[in-house]
């Protein structure tokens, strides 16, 4: 593989991980209300699952996902189901409204961290389109004298640290607009956006066809 595919590639993925999607949103929902490490928990999930994603293309568990209309509606209704939650949490919580940020970030963001690596994880690993993305992407890069395992994993960490880079940005974004984010109102606010957000992407997801 020359290092004209690995850009090619490269190219391809960073397109695709600045695009908008859930884990914009998940960021943009946890780093105001939970601080920057609860944001770097929600990165390490998604970094994670690109793994997942990455080892069950490679391995070709992907391909029978794809193949299978009724696994793949298993997947997607699965990550349909979980995206909706997380919009129905976050509205929940923008109409019941949230205590004064002194008296609820210490502890909150002490509870937060595992659970952002869980959210980050399955945000991704209940989204067949990566697994889709991988499969469609990994024979147009692949040449077929090459060890196909060793440059699938290749290109899922190009992928994933893509992901890491940008998000590590929107992260460090977010914090420095925490001041503004601490405010009441405007935490309702950001919970109320993000909550509908995450319900389109879940009603996108449930009708989203192999």
């Amino acid at each position: 593989m020359t290092p004209v595919e690995l850009s090619a590639f490269a190219l391809v993925a960073v397109l695709l991980v600045i695009s908008p999607g859930p884990n914009g949103v998940l960021i943009a929902k946890t780093v105001p209300t939970s601080g920057k490490a609860a944001g770097f928990a929600n990165i390490a999930g998604f970094f994670a699952s690109f793994y997942i994603h990455g080892a069950l293309s490679i391995l070709g568990i992907s391909l029978i996902l794809v193949q299978s209309a009724q696994l793949f509606f298993i997947v997607k209704m699965l990550g349909a189901s979980y995206l909706c939650y997380i919009g129905l949490k976050a509205l929940w919580q923008a109409w019941k409204g949230v205590a004064a940020p002194a008296q609820t970030t210490p502890a909150k963001r002490r509870r937060t961290l595992a659970r952002a690596v869980v959210e980050g994880f399955l945000t991704n690993a209940l989204n067949p389109k990566v697994s889709m993305f991988y499969l469609a992407a990994f024979p147009q890069f692949i040449p077929m004298e090459a060890n196909a395992m060793k440059w699938g994993f290749v290109m899922v960490t190009i992928h994933a640290l893509a992901n890491v880079v940008w998000f590590s940005s929107l992260v460090l974004l977010f914090a420095l607009l925490k001041r503004l984010g601490s405010n009441g109102n405007v935490q309702r606010w950001l919970k109320a956006a993000t909550g509908t957000v995450f319900l389109g992407f879940g009603l996108k997801l449930a009708t989203l066809r192999p």
